[in-house]
Order: structure tokens, then sequence, then C-alpha cells
């Protein structure tokens, strides 16, 4: 089958090929014939190396698509589902799933696993387990969220990633009020997706930071209040909070330094919530005597702490009722012989988010 294969970390194209073989779907696991797949920054950030994944791999892990088999053993899907693949699926048995109410953290799953490729014969895994970049793919059976079948792909696939990580930070994570002030850095799909969930939370004033003009225009088409460049900020914050700071920041890059600036943007007592994916070996500092004095709170989002075998639903009911604008997040509609230039476009910051139809 055709799929797009990262021969090493570092390289800044991805192999083409269409020699490249699905696993066989053994116990528990379905087999997805993948009908459209996102194209996310974290693709990029493990073809730079940001996000540790060994190479070669296949990349992708935002898809939709149709389950063809299913293992033995497996009664939560059947042949003909319409799913959206979930790269951190919950197993649903662990203290995480059931005792701690943190399904988002499970990790019994997924982010591994078995490999589910073979390229000249040589077993490779695809990205966080998934590996949506290719028009076949085996999976755990949690691994895969069954939607209604009038769903279209190209929106269901933006669910499994970009949406519910940047909706999620916004509803689930930082817990968003009626009336609140948000500050949002990155206007790129995630930073989209949490200026939509701070909309959708009811916040009064939302005011998304980026460099790119015409990702602050489209910050403003999704539901922003105000759309500046970093230098301007400090100036929106006096007229919005008469300095005093936004009650809820979102940070939406993964860099040590918007990080720092979203924990500043904060009033004393408010909430920072990092959506962003940093490097490893990349640091943020604070004092401690500003961590005692200001009572912020600084916390991660991971997978927007969802629950994917019900957000997933509650994203697309939200979109239904015109609550969540998906369709407008697709900036491209693209094939697989087109995965390069958009990963390049990407990388320098054109575009929101693209899809690959298969």
């Amino acid at each position: 089958m055709r799929a797009a294969l990262l021969r090493n970390t570092g390289d800044t194209e991805l192999e083409l090929r269409d020699d490249i073989e699905s696993a066989e779907v053994g116990p528990g696991q379905v087999r997805v014939a993948i009908q459209a797949t996102g194209v996310c920054h974290s693709d990029l950030s493990v073809m730079n190396g940001t996000i540790p994944q060994p190479a070669p791999v296949v990349l992708g892990h935002e898809g939709a698509g149709i389950i063809d088999a299913v293992g033995e053993g497996v009664t939560t899907a059947e042949v003909g589902d319409h799913v959206i693949v979930a790269w951190s699926p919950p197993c649903g048995h662990c203290a995480f799933c059931v005792d701690r109410k943190q399904p988002h953290l499970c990790s019994s799953v997924g982010m591994g696993g078995v490999p589910n490729f073979l390229v000249d014969g040589v077993p490779v895994h695809g990205m966080a387990g998934t590996g949506t970049f290719a028009e076949q793919m085996v999976v755990p059976h949690q691994a895969v969220v069954k939607i209604d079948d009038d769903v279209p792909f190209e929106v269901a696939s933006l669910v499994g990633c970009g949406v519910m990580t940047g909706v999620g930070a916004a509803l689930n994570t930082a817990k968003i009020t009626p009336g609140s002030s948000v500050v949002v850095f990155g206007c790129g799909g995630v930073g989209i997706a949490c200026i939509q969930g701070a909309r959708i939370a009811g916040a009064a004033e939302i005011v998304a930071v980026d460099l790119v003009d015409d990702k602050l225009d489209q910050a403003i088409g999704f539901g922003a209040t105000h759309a500046v460049k970093p230098d301007e900020l400090e100036s929106v914050k006096q007229q919005i909070t008469g300095g005093d700071g936004f009650d809820f920041a979102l940070e939406a890059i993964g860099n040590p330094n918007t990080m720092r600036a979203s924990y500043d943007a904060i009033r004393r007592g408010g909430s920072a919530t990092i959506v962003g994916v940093g490097k490893l070996d990349e640091v943020v500092s604070f004092s401690a005597f500003e961590l005692f004095y200001s009572e912020k709170t600084l916390v991660g989002s991971y997978y927007g702490s969802a629950d994917v075998r019900s957000d997933f639903a509650r994203m697309l009911r939200l979109w239904k009722t015109g609550r969540l604008d998906l369709e407008g997040m697709i900036s491209r509609r693209i094939g697989l012989d087109d995965i390069n230039d958009a990963m390049h476009q990407m990388a320098a910051g054109q575009v929101i988010r693209q899809v690959i139809s298969f």
C-alpha cells in the first residue's frame, strides 16, 4: 500500500512508497482503512526530533476511516464502522482510567506497542502507535472511537488530535469560566482550537497572539476578540484587565519563551495551561518567591485532558449544532503526493491545518 515513511530523524522530507505492508490483524486489534488524515505540527515535531520517536516510522496520528478487519476477541468494533483514531487510547481498566478519572494519561495501550507496518520485510512502528499517513493501519481496538456514518471523514480526522487537544485544553484542563479574560499564544491548528474552546466556554475577551498577520486575521474569524503581535500584548492587557493580567492563558506553541510569557500574562491567582509540545532539553525558569507570592496555576495539558470515548462525540455534537467550526479549520485539502509540500508549509507557519484525503 501507499504510505509516507520518515527514514531518519532530522530528514526534511518523507519517503513516499507504494510497497509498505500493514501488519497482520492480531487478537484485540482492528485494521482501519484510512479515509482522511490531518497534517499536524506534531508530525513535524517527530521529524525534527522534538517528539522522541525512533525512525524509521510511518507518520500521521490524526485520522479517520472505516474498520475493514477485526481480530479475535474484539467486541467494541465491527467491520464497516466509521471511526476516529485515538493516538493515546485508554485501556479502561488501570488506575488512571478508573480510580483517578484521568483516562487521557493511561499508557497501557498506546504510544508505541507492537510495530504495525512492514518495510522491506522489517517491522516498523507508526507514529504514537498509529501511522495515519498510510492507506491502512492496524491498531488496538481501544484506539478507535465509532462515529456516525454521516460525519465527513475530513471533519472527523481533525477531532482525533488538534481539535480535541485545543478545545479540550480550554474546557477540560483550564476549565475556562463564563465572562473571563483569556489570552492564547499561537494561532496554528491547536491554537485556533483553543480559541474556539474559550469561545464555547463563554469567555468575554479572547486575545490571540501570533507573529503572522494571516493567522491573526483567521483567529478573529474563529472567535478571538483581539488579535495582536507579541509586542502589542501589554497594551491590550492594560486595556482589558487594567494591568492585573488575564484570568487564563493557553500556550499552543511549545516554546520556553512563550510558556514563560503565558505565565507572566495572567493575574495573581490566574491559570496558565501549556498545550504546545516543547523539547526534552529545554527549560522554563521561575523564582521560588514568585511561585509562592503569585499563587498562579501552571499546568500542562495532554491530549486536552480528554476521555476520547465521550469527548470525541462531544466535539462532533458541538460541530453539528454550529458551535464548533471544523470545516473552516481545513486550510487545504491535499493528496498524499503533496505531503512534503504540506510539511514545508507547516514548518513555515503558513497554514492552520491541511487534510489528506485517500
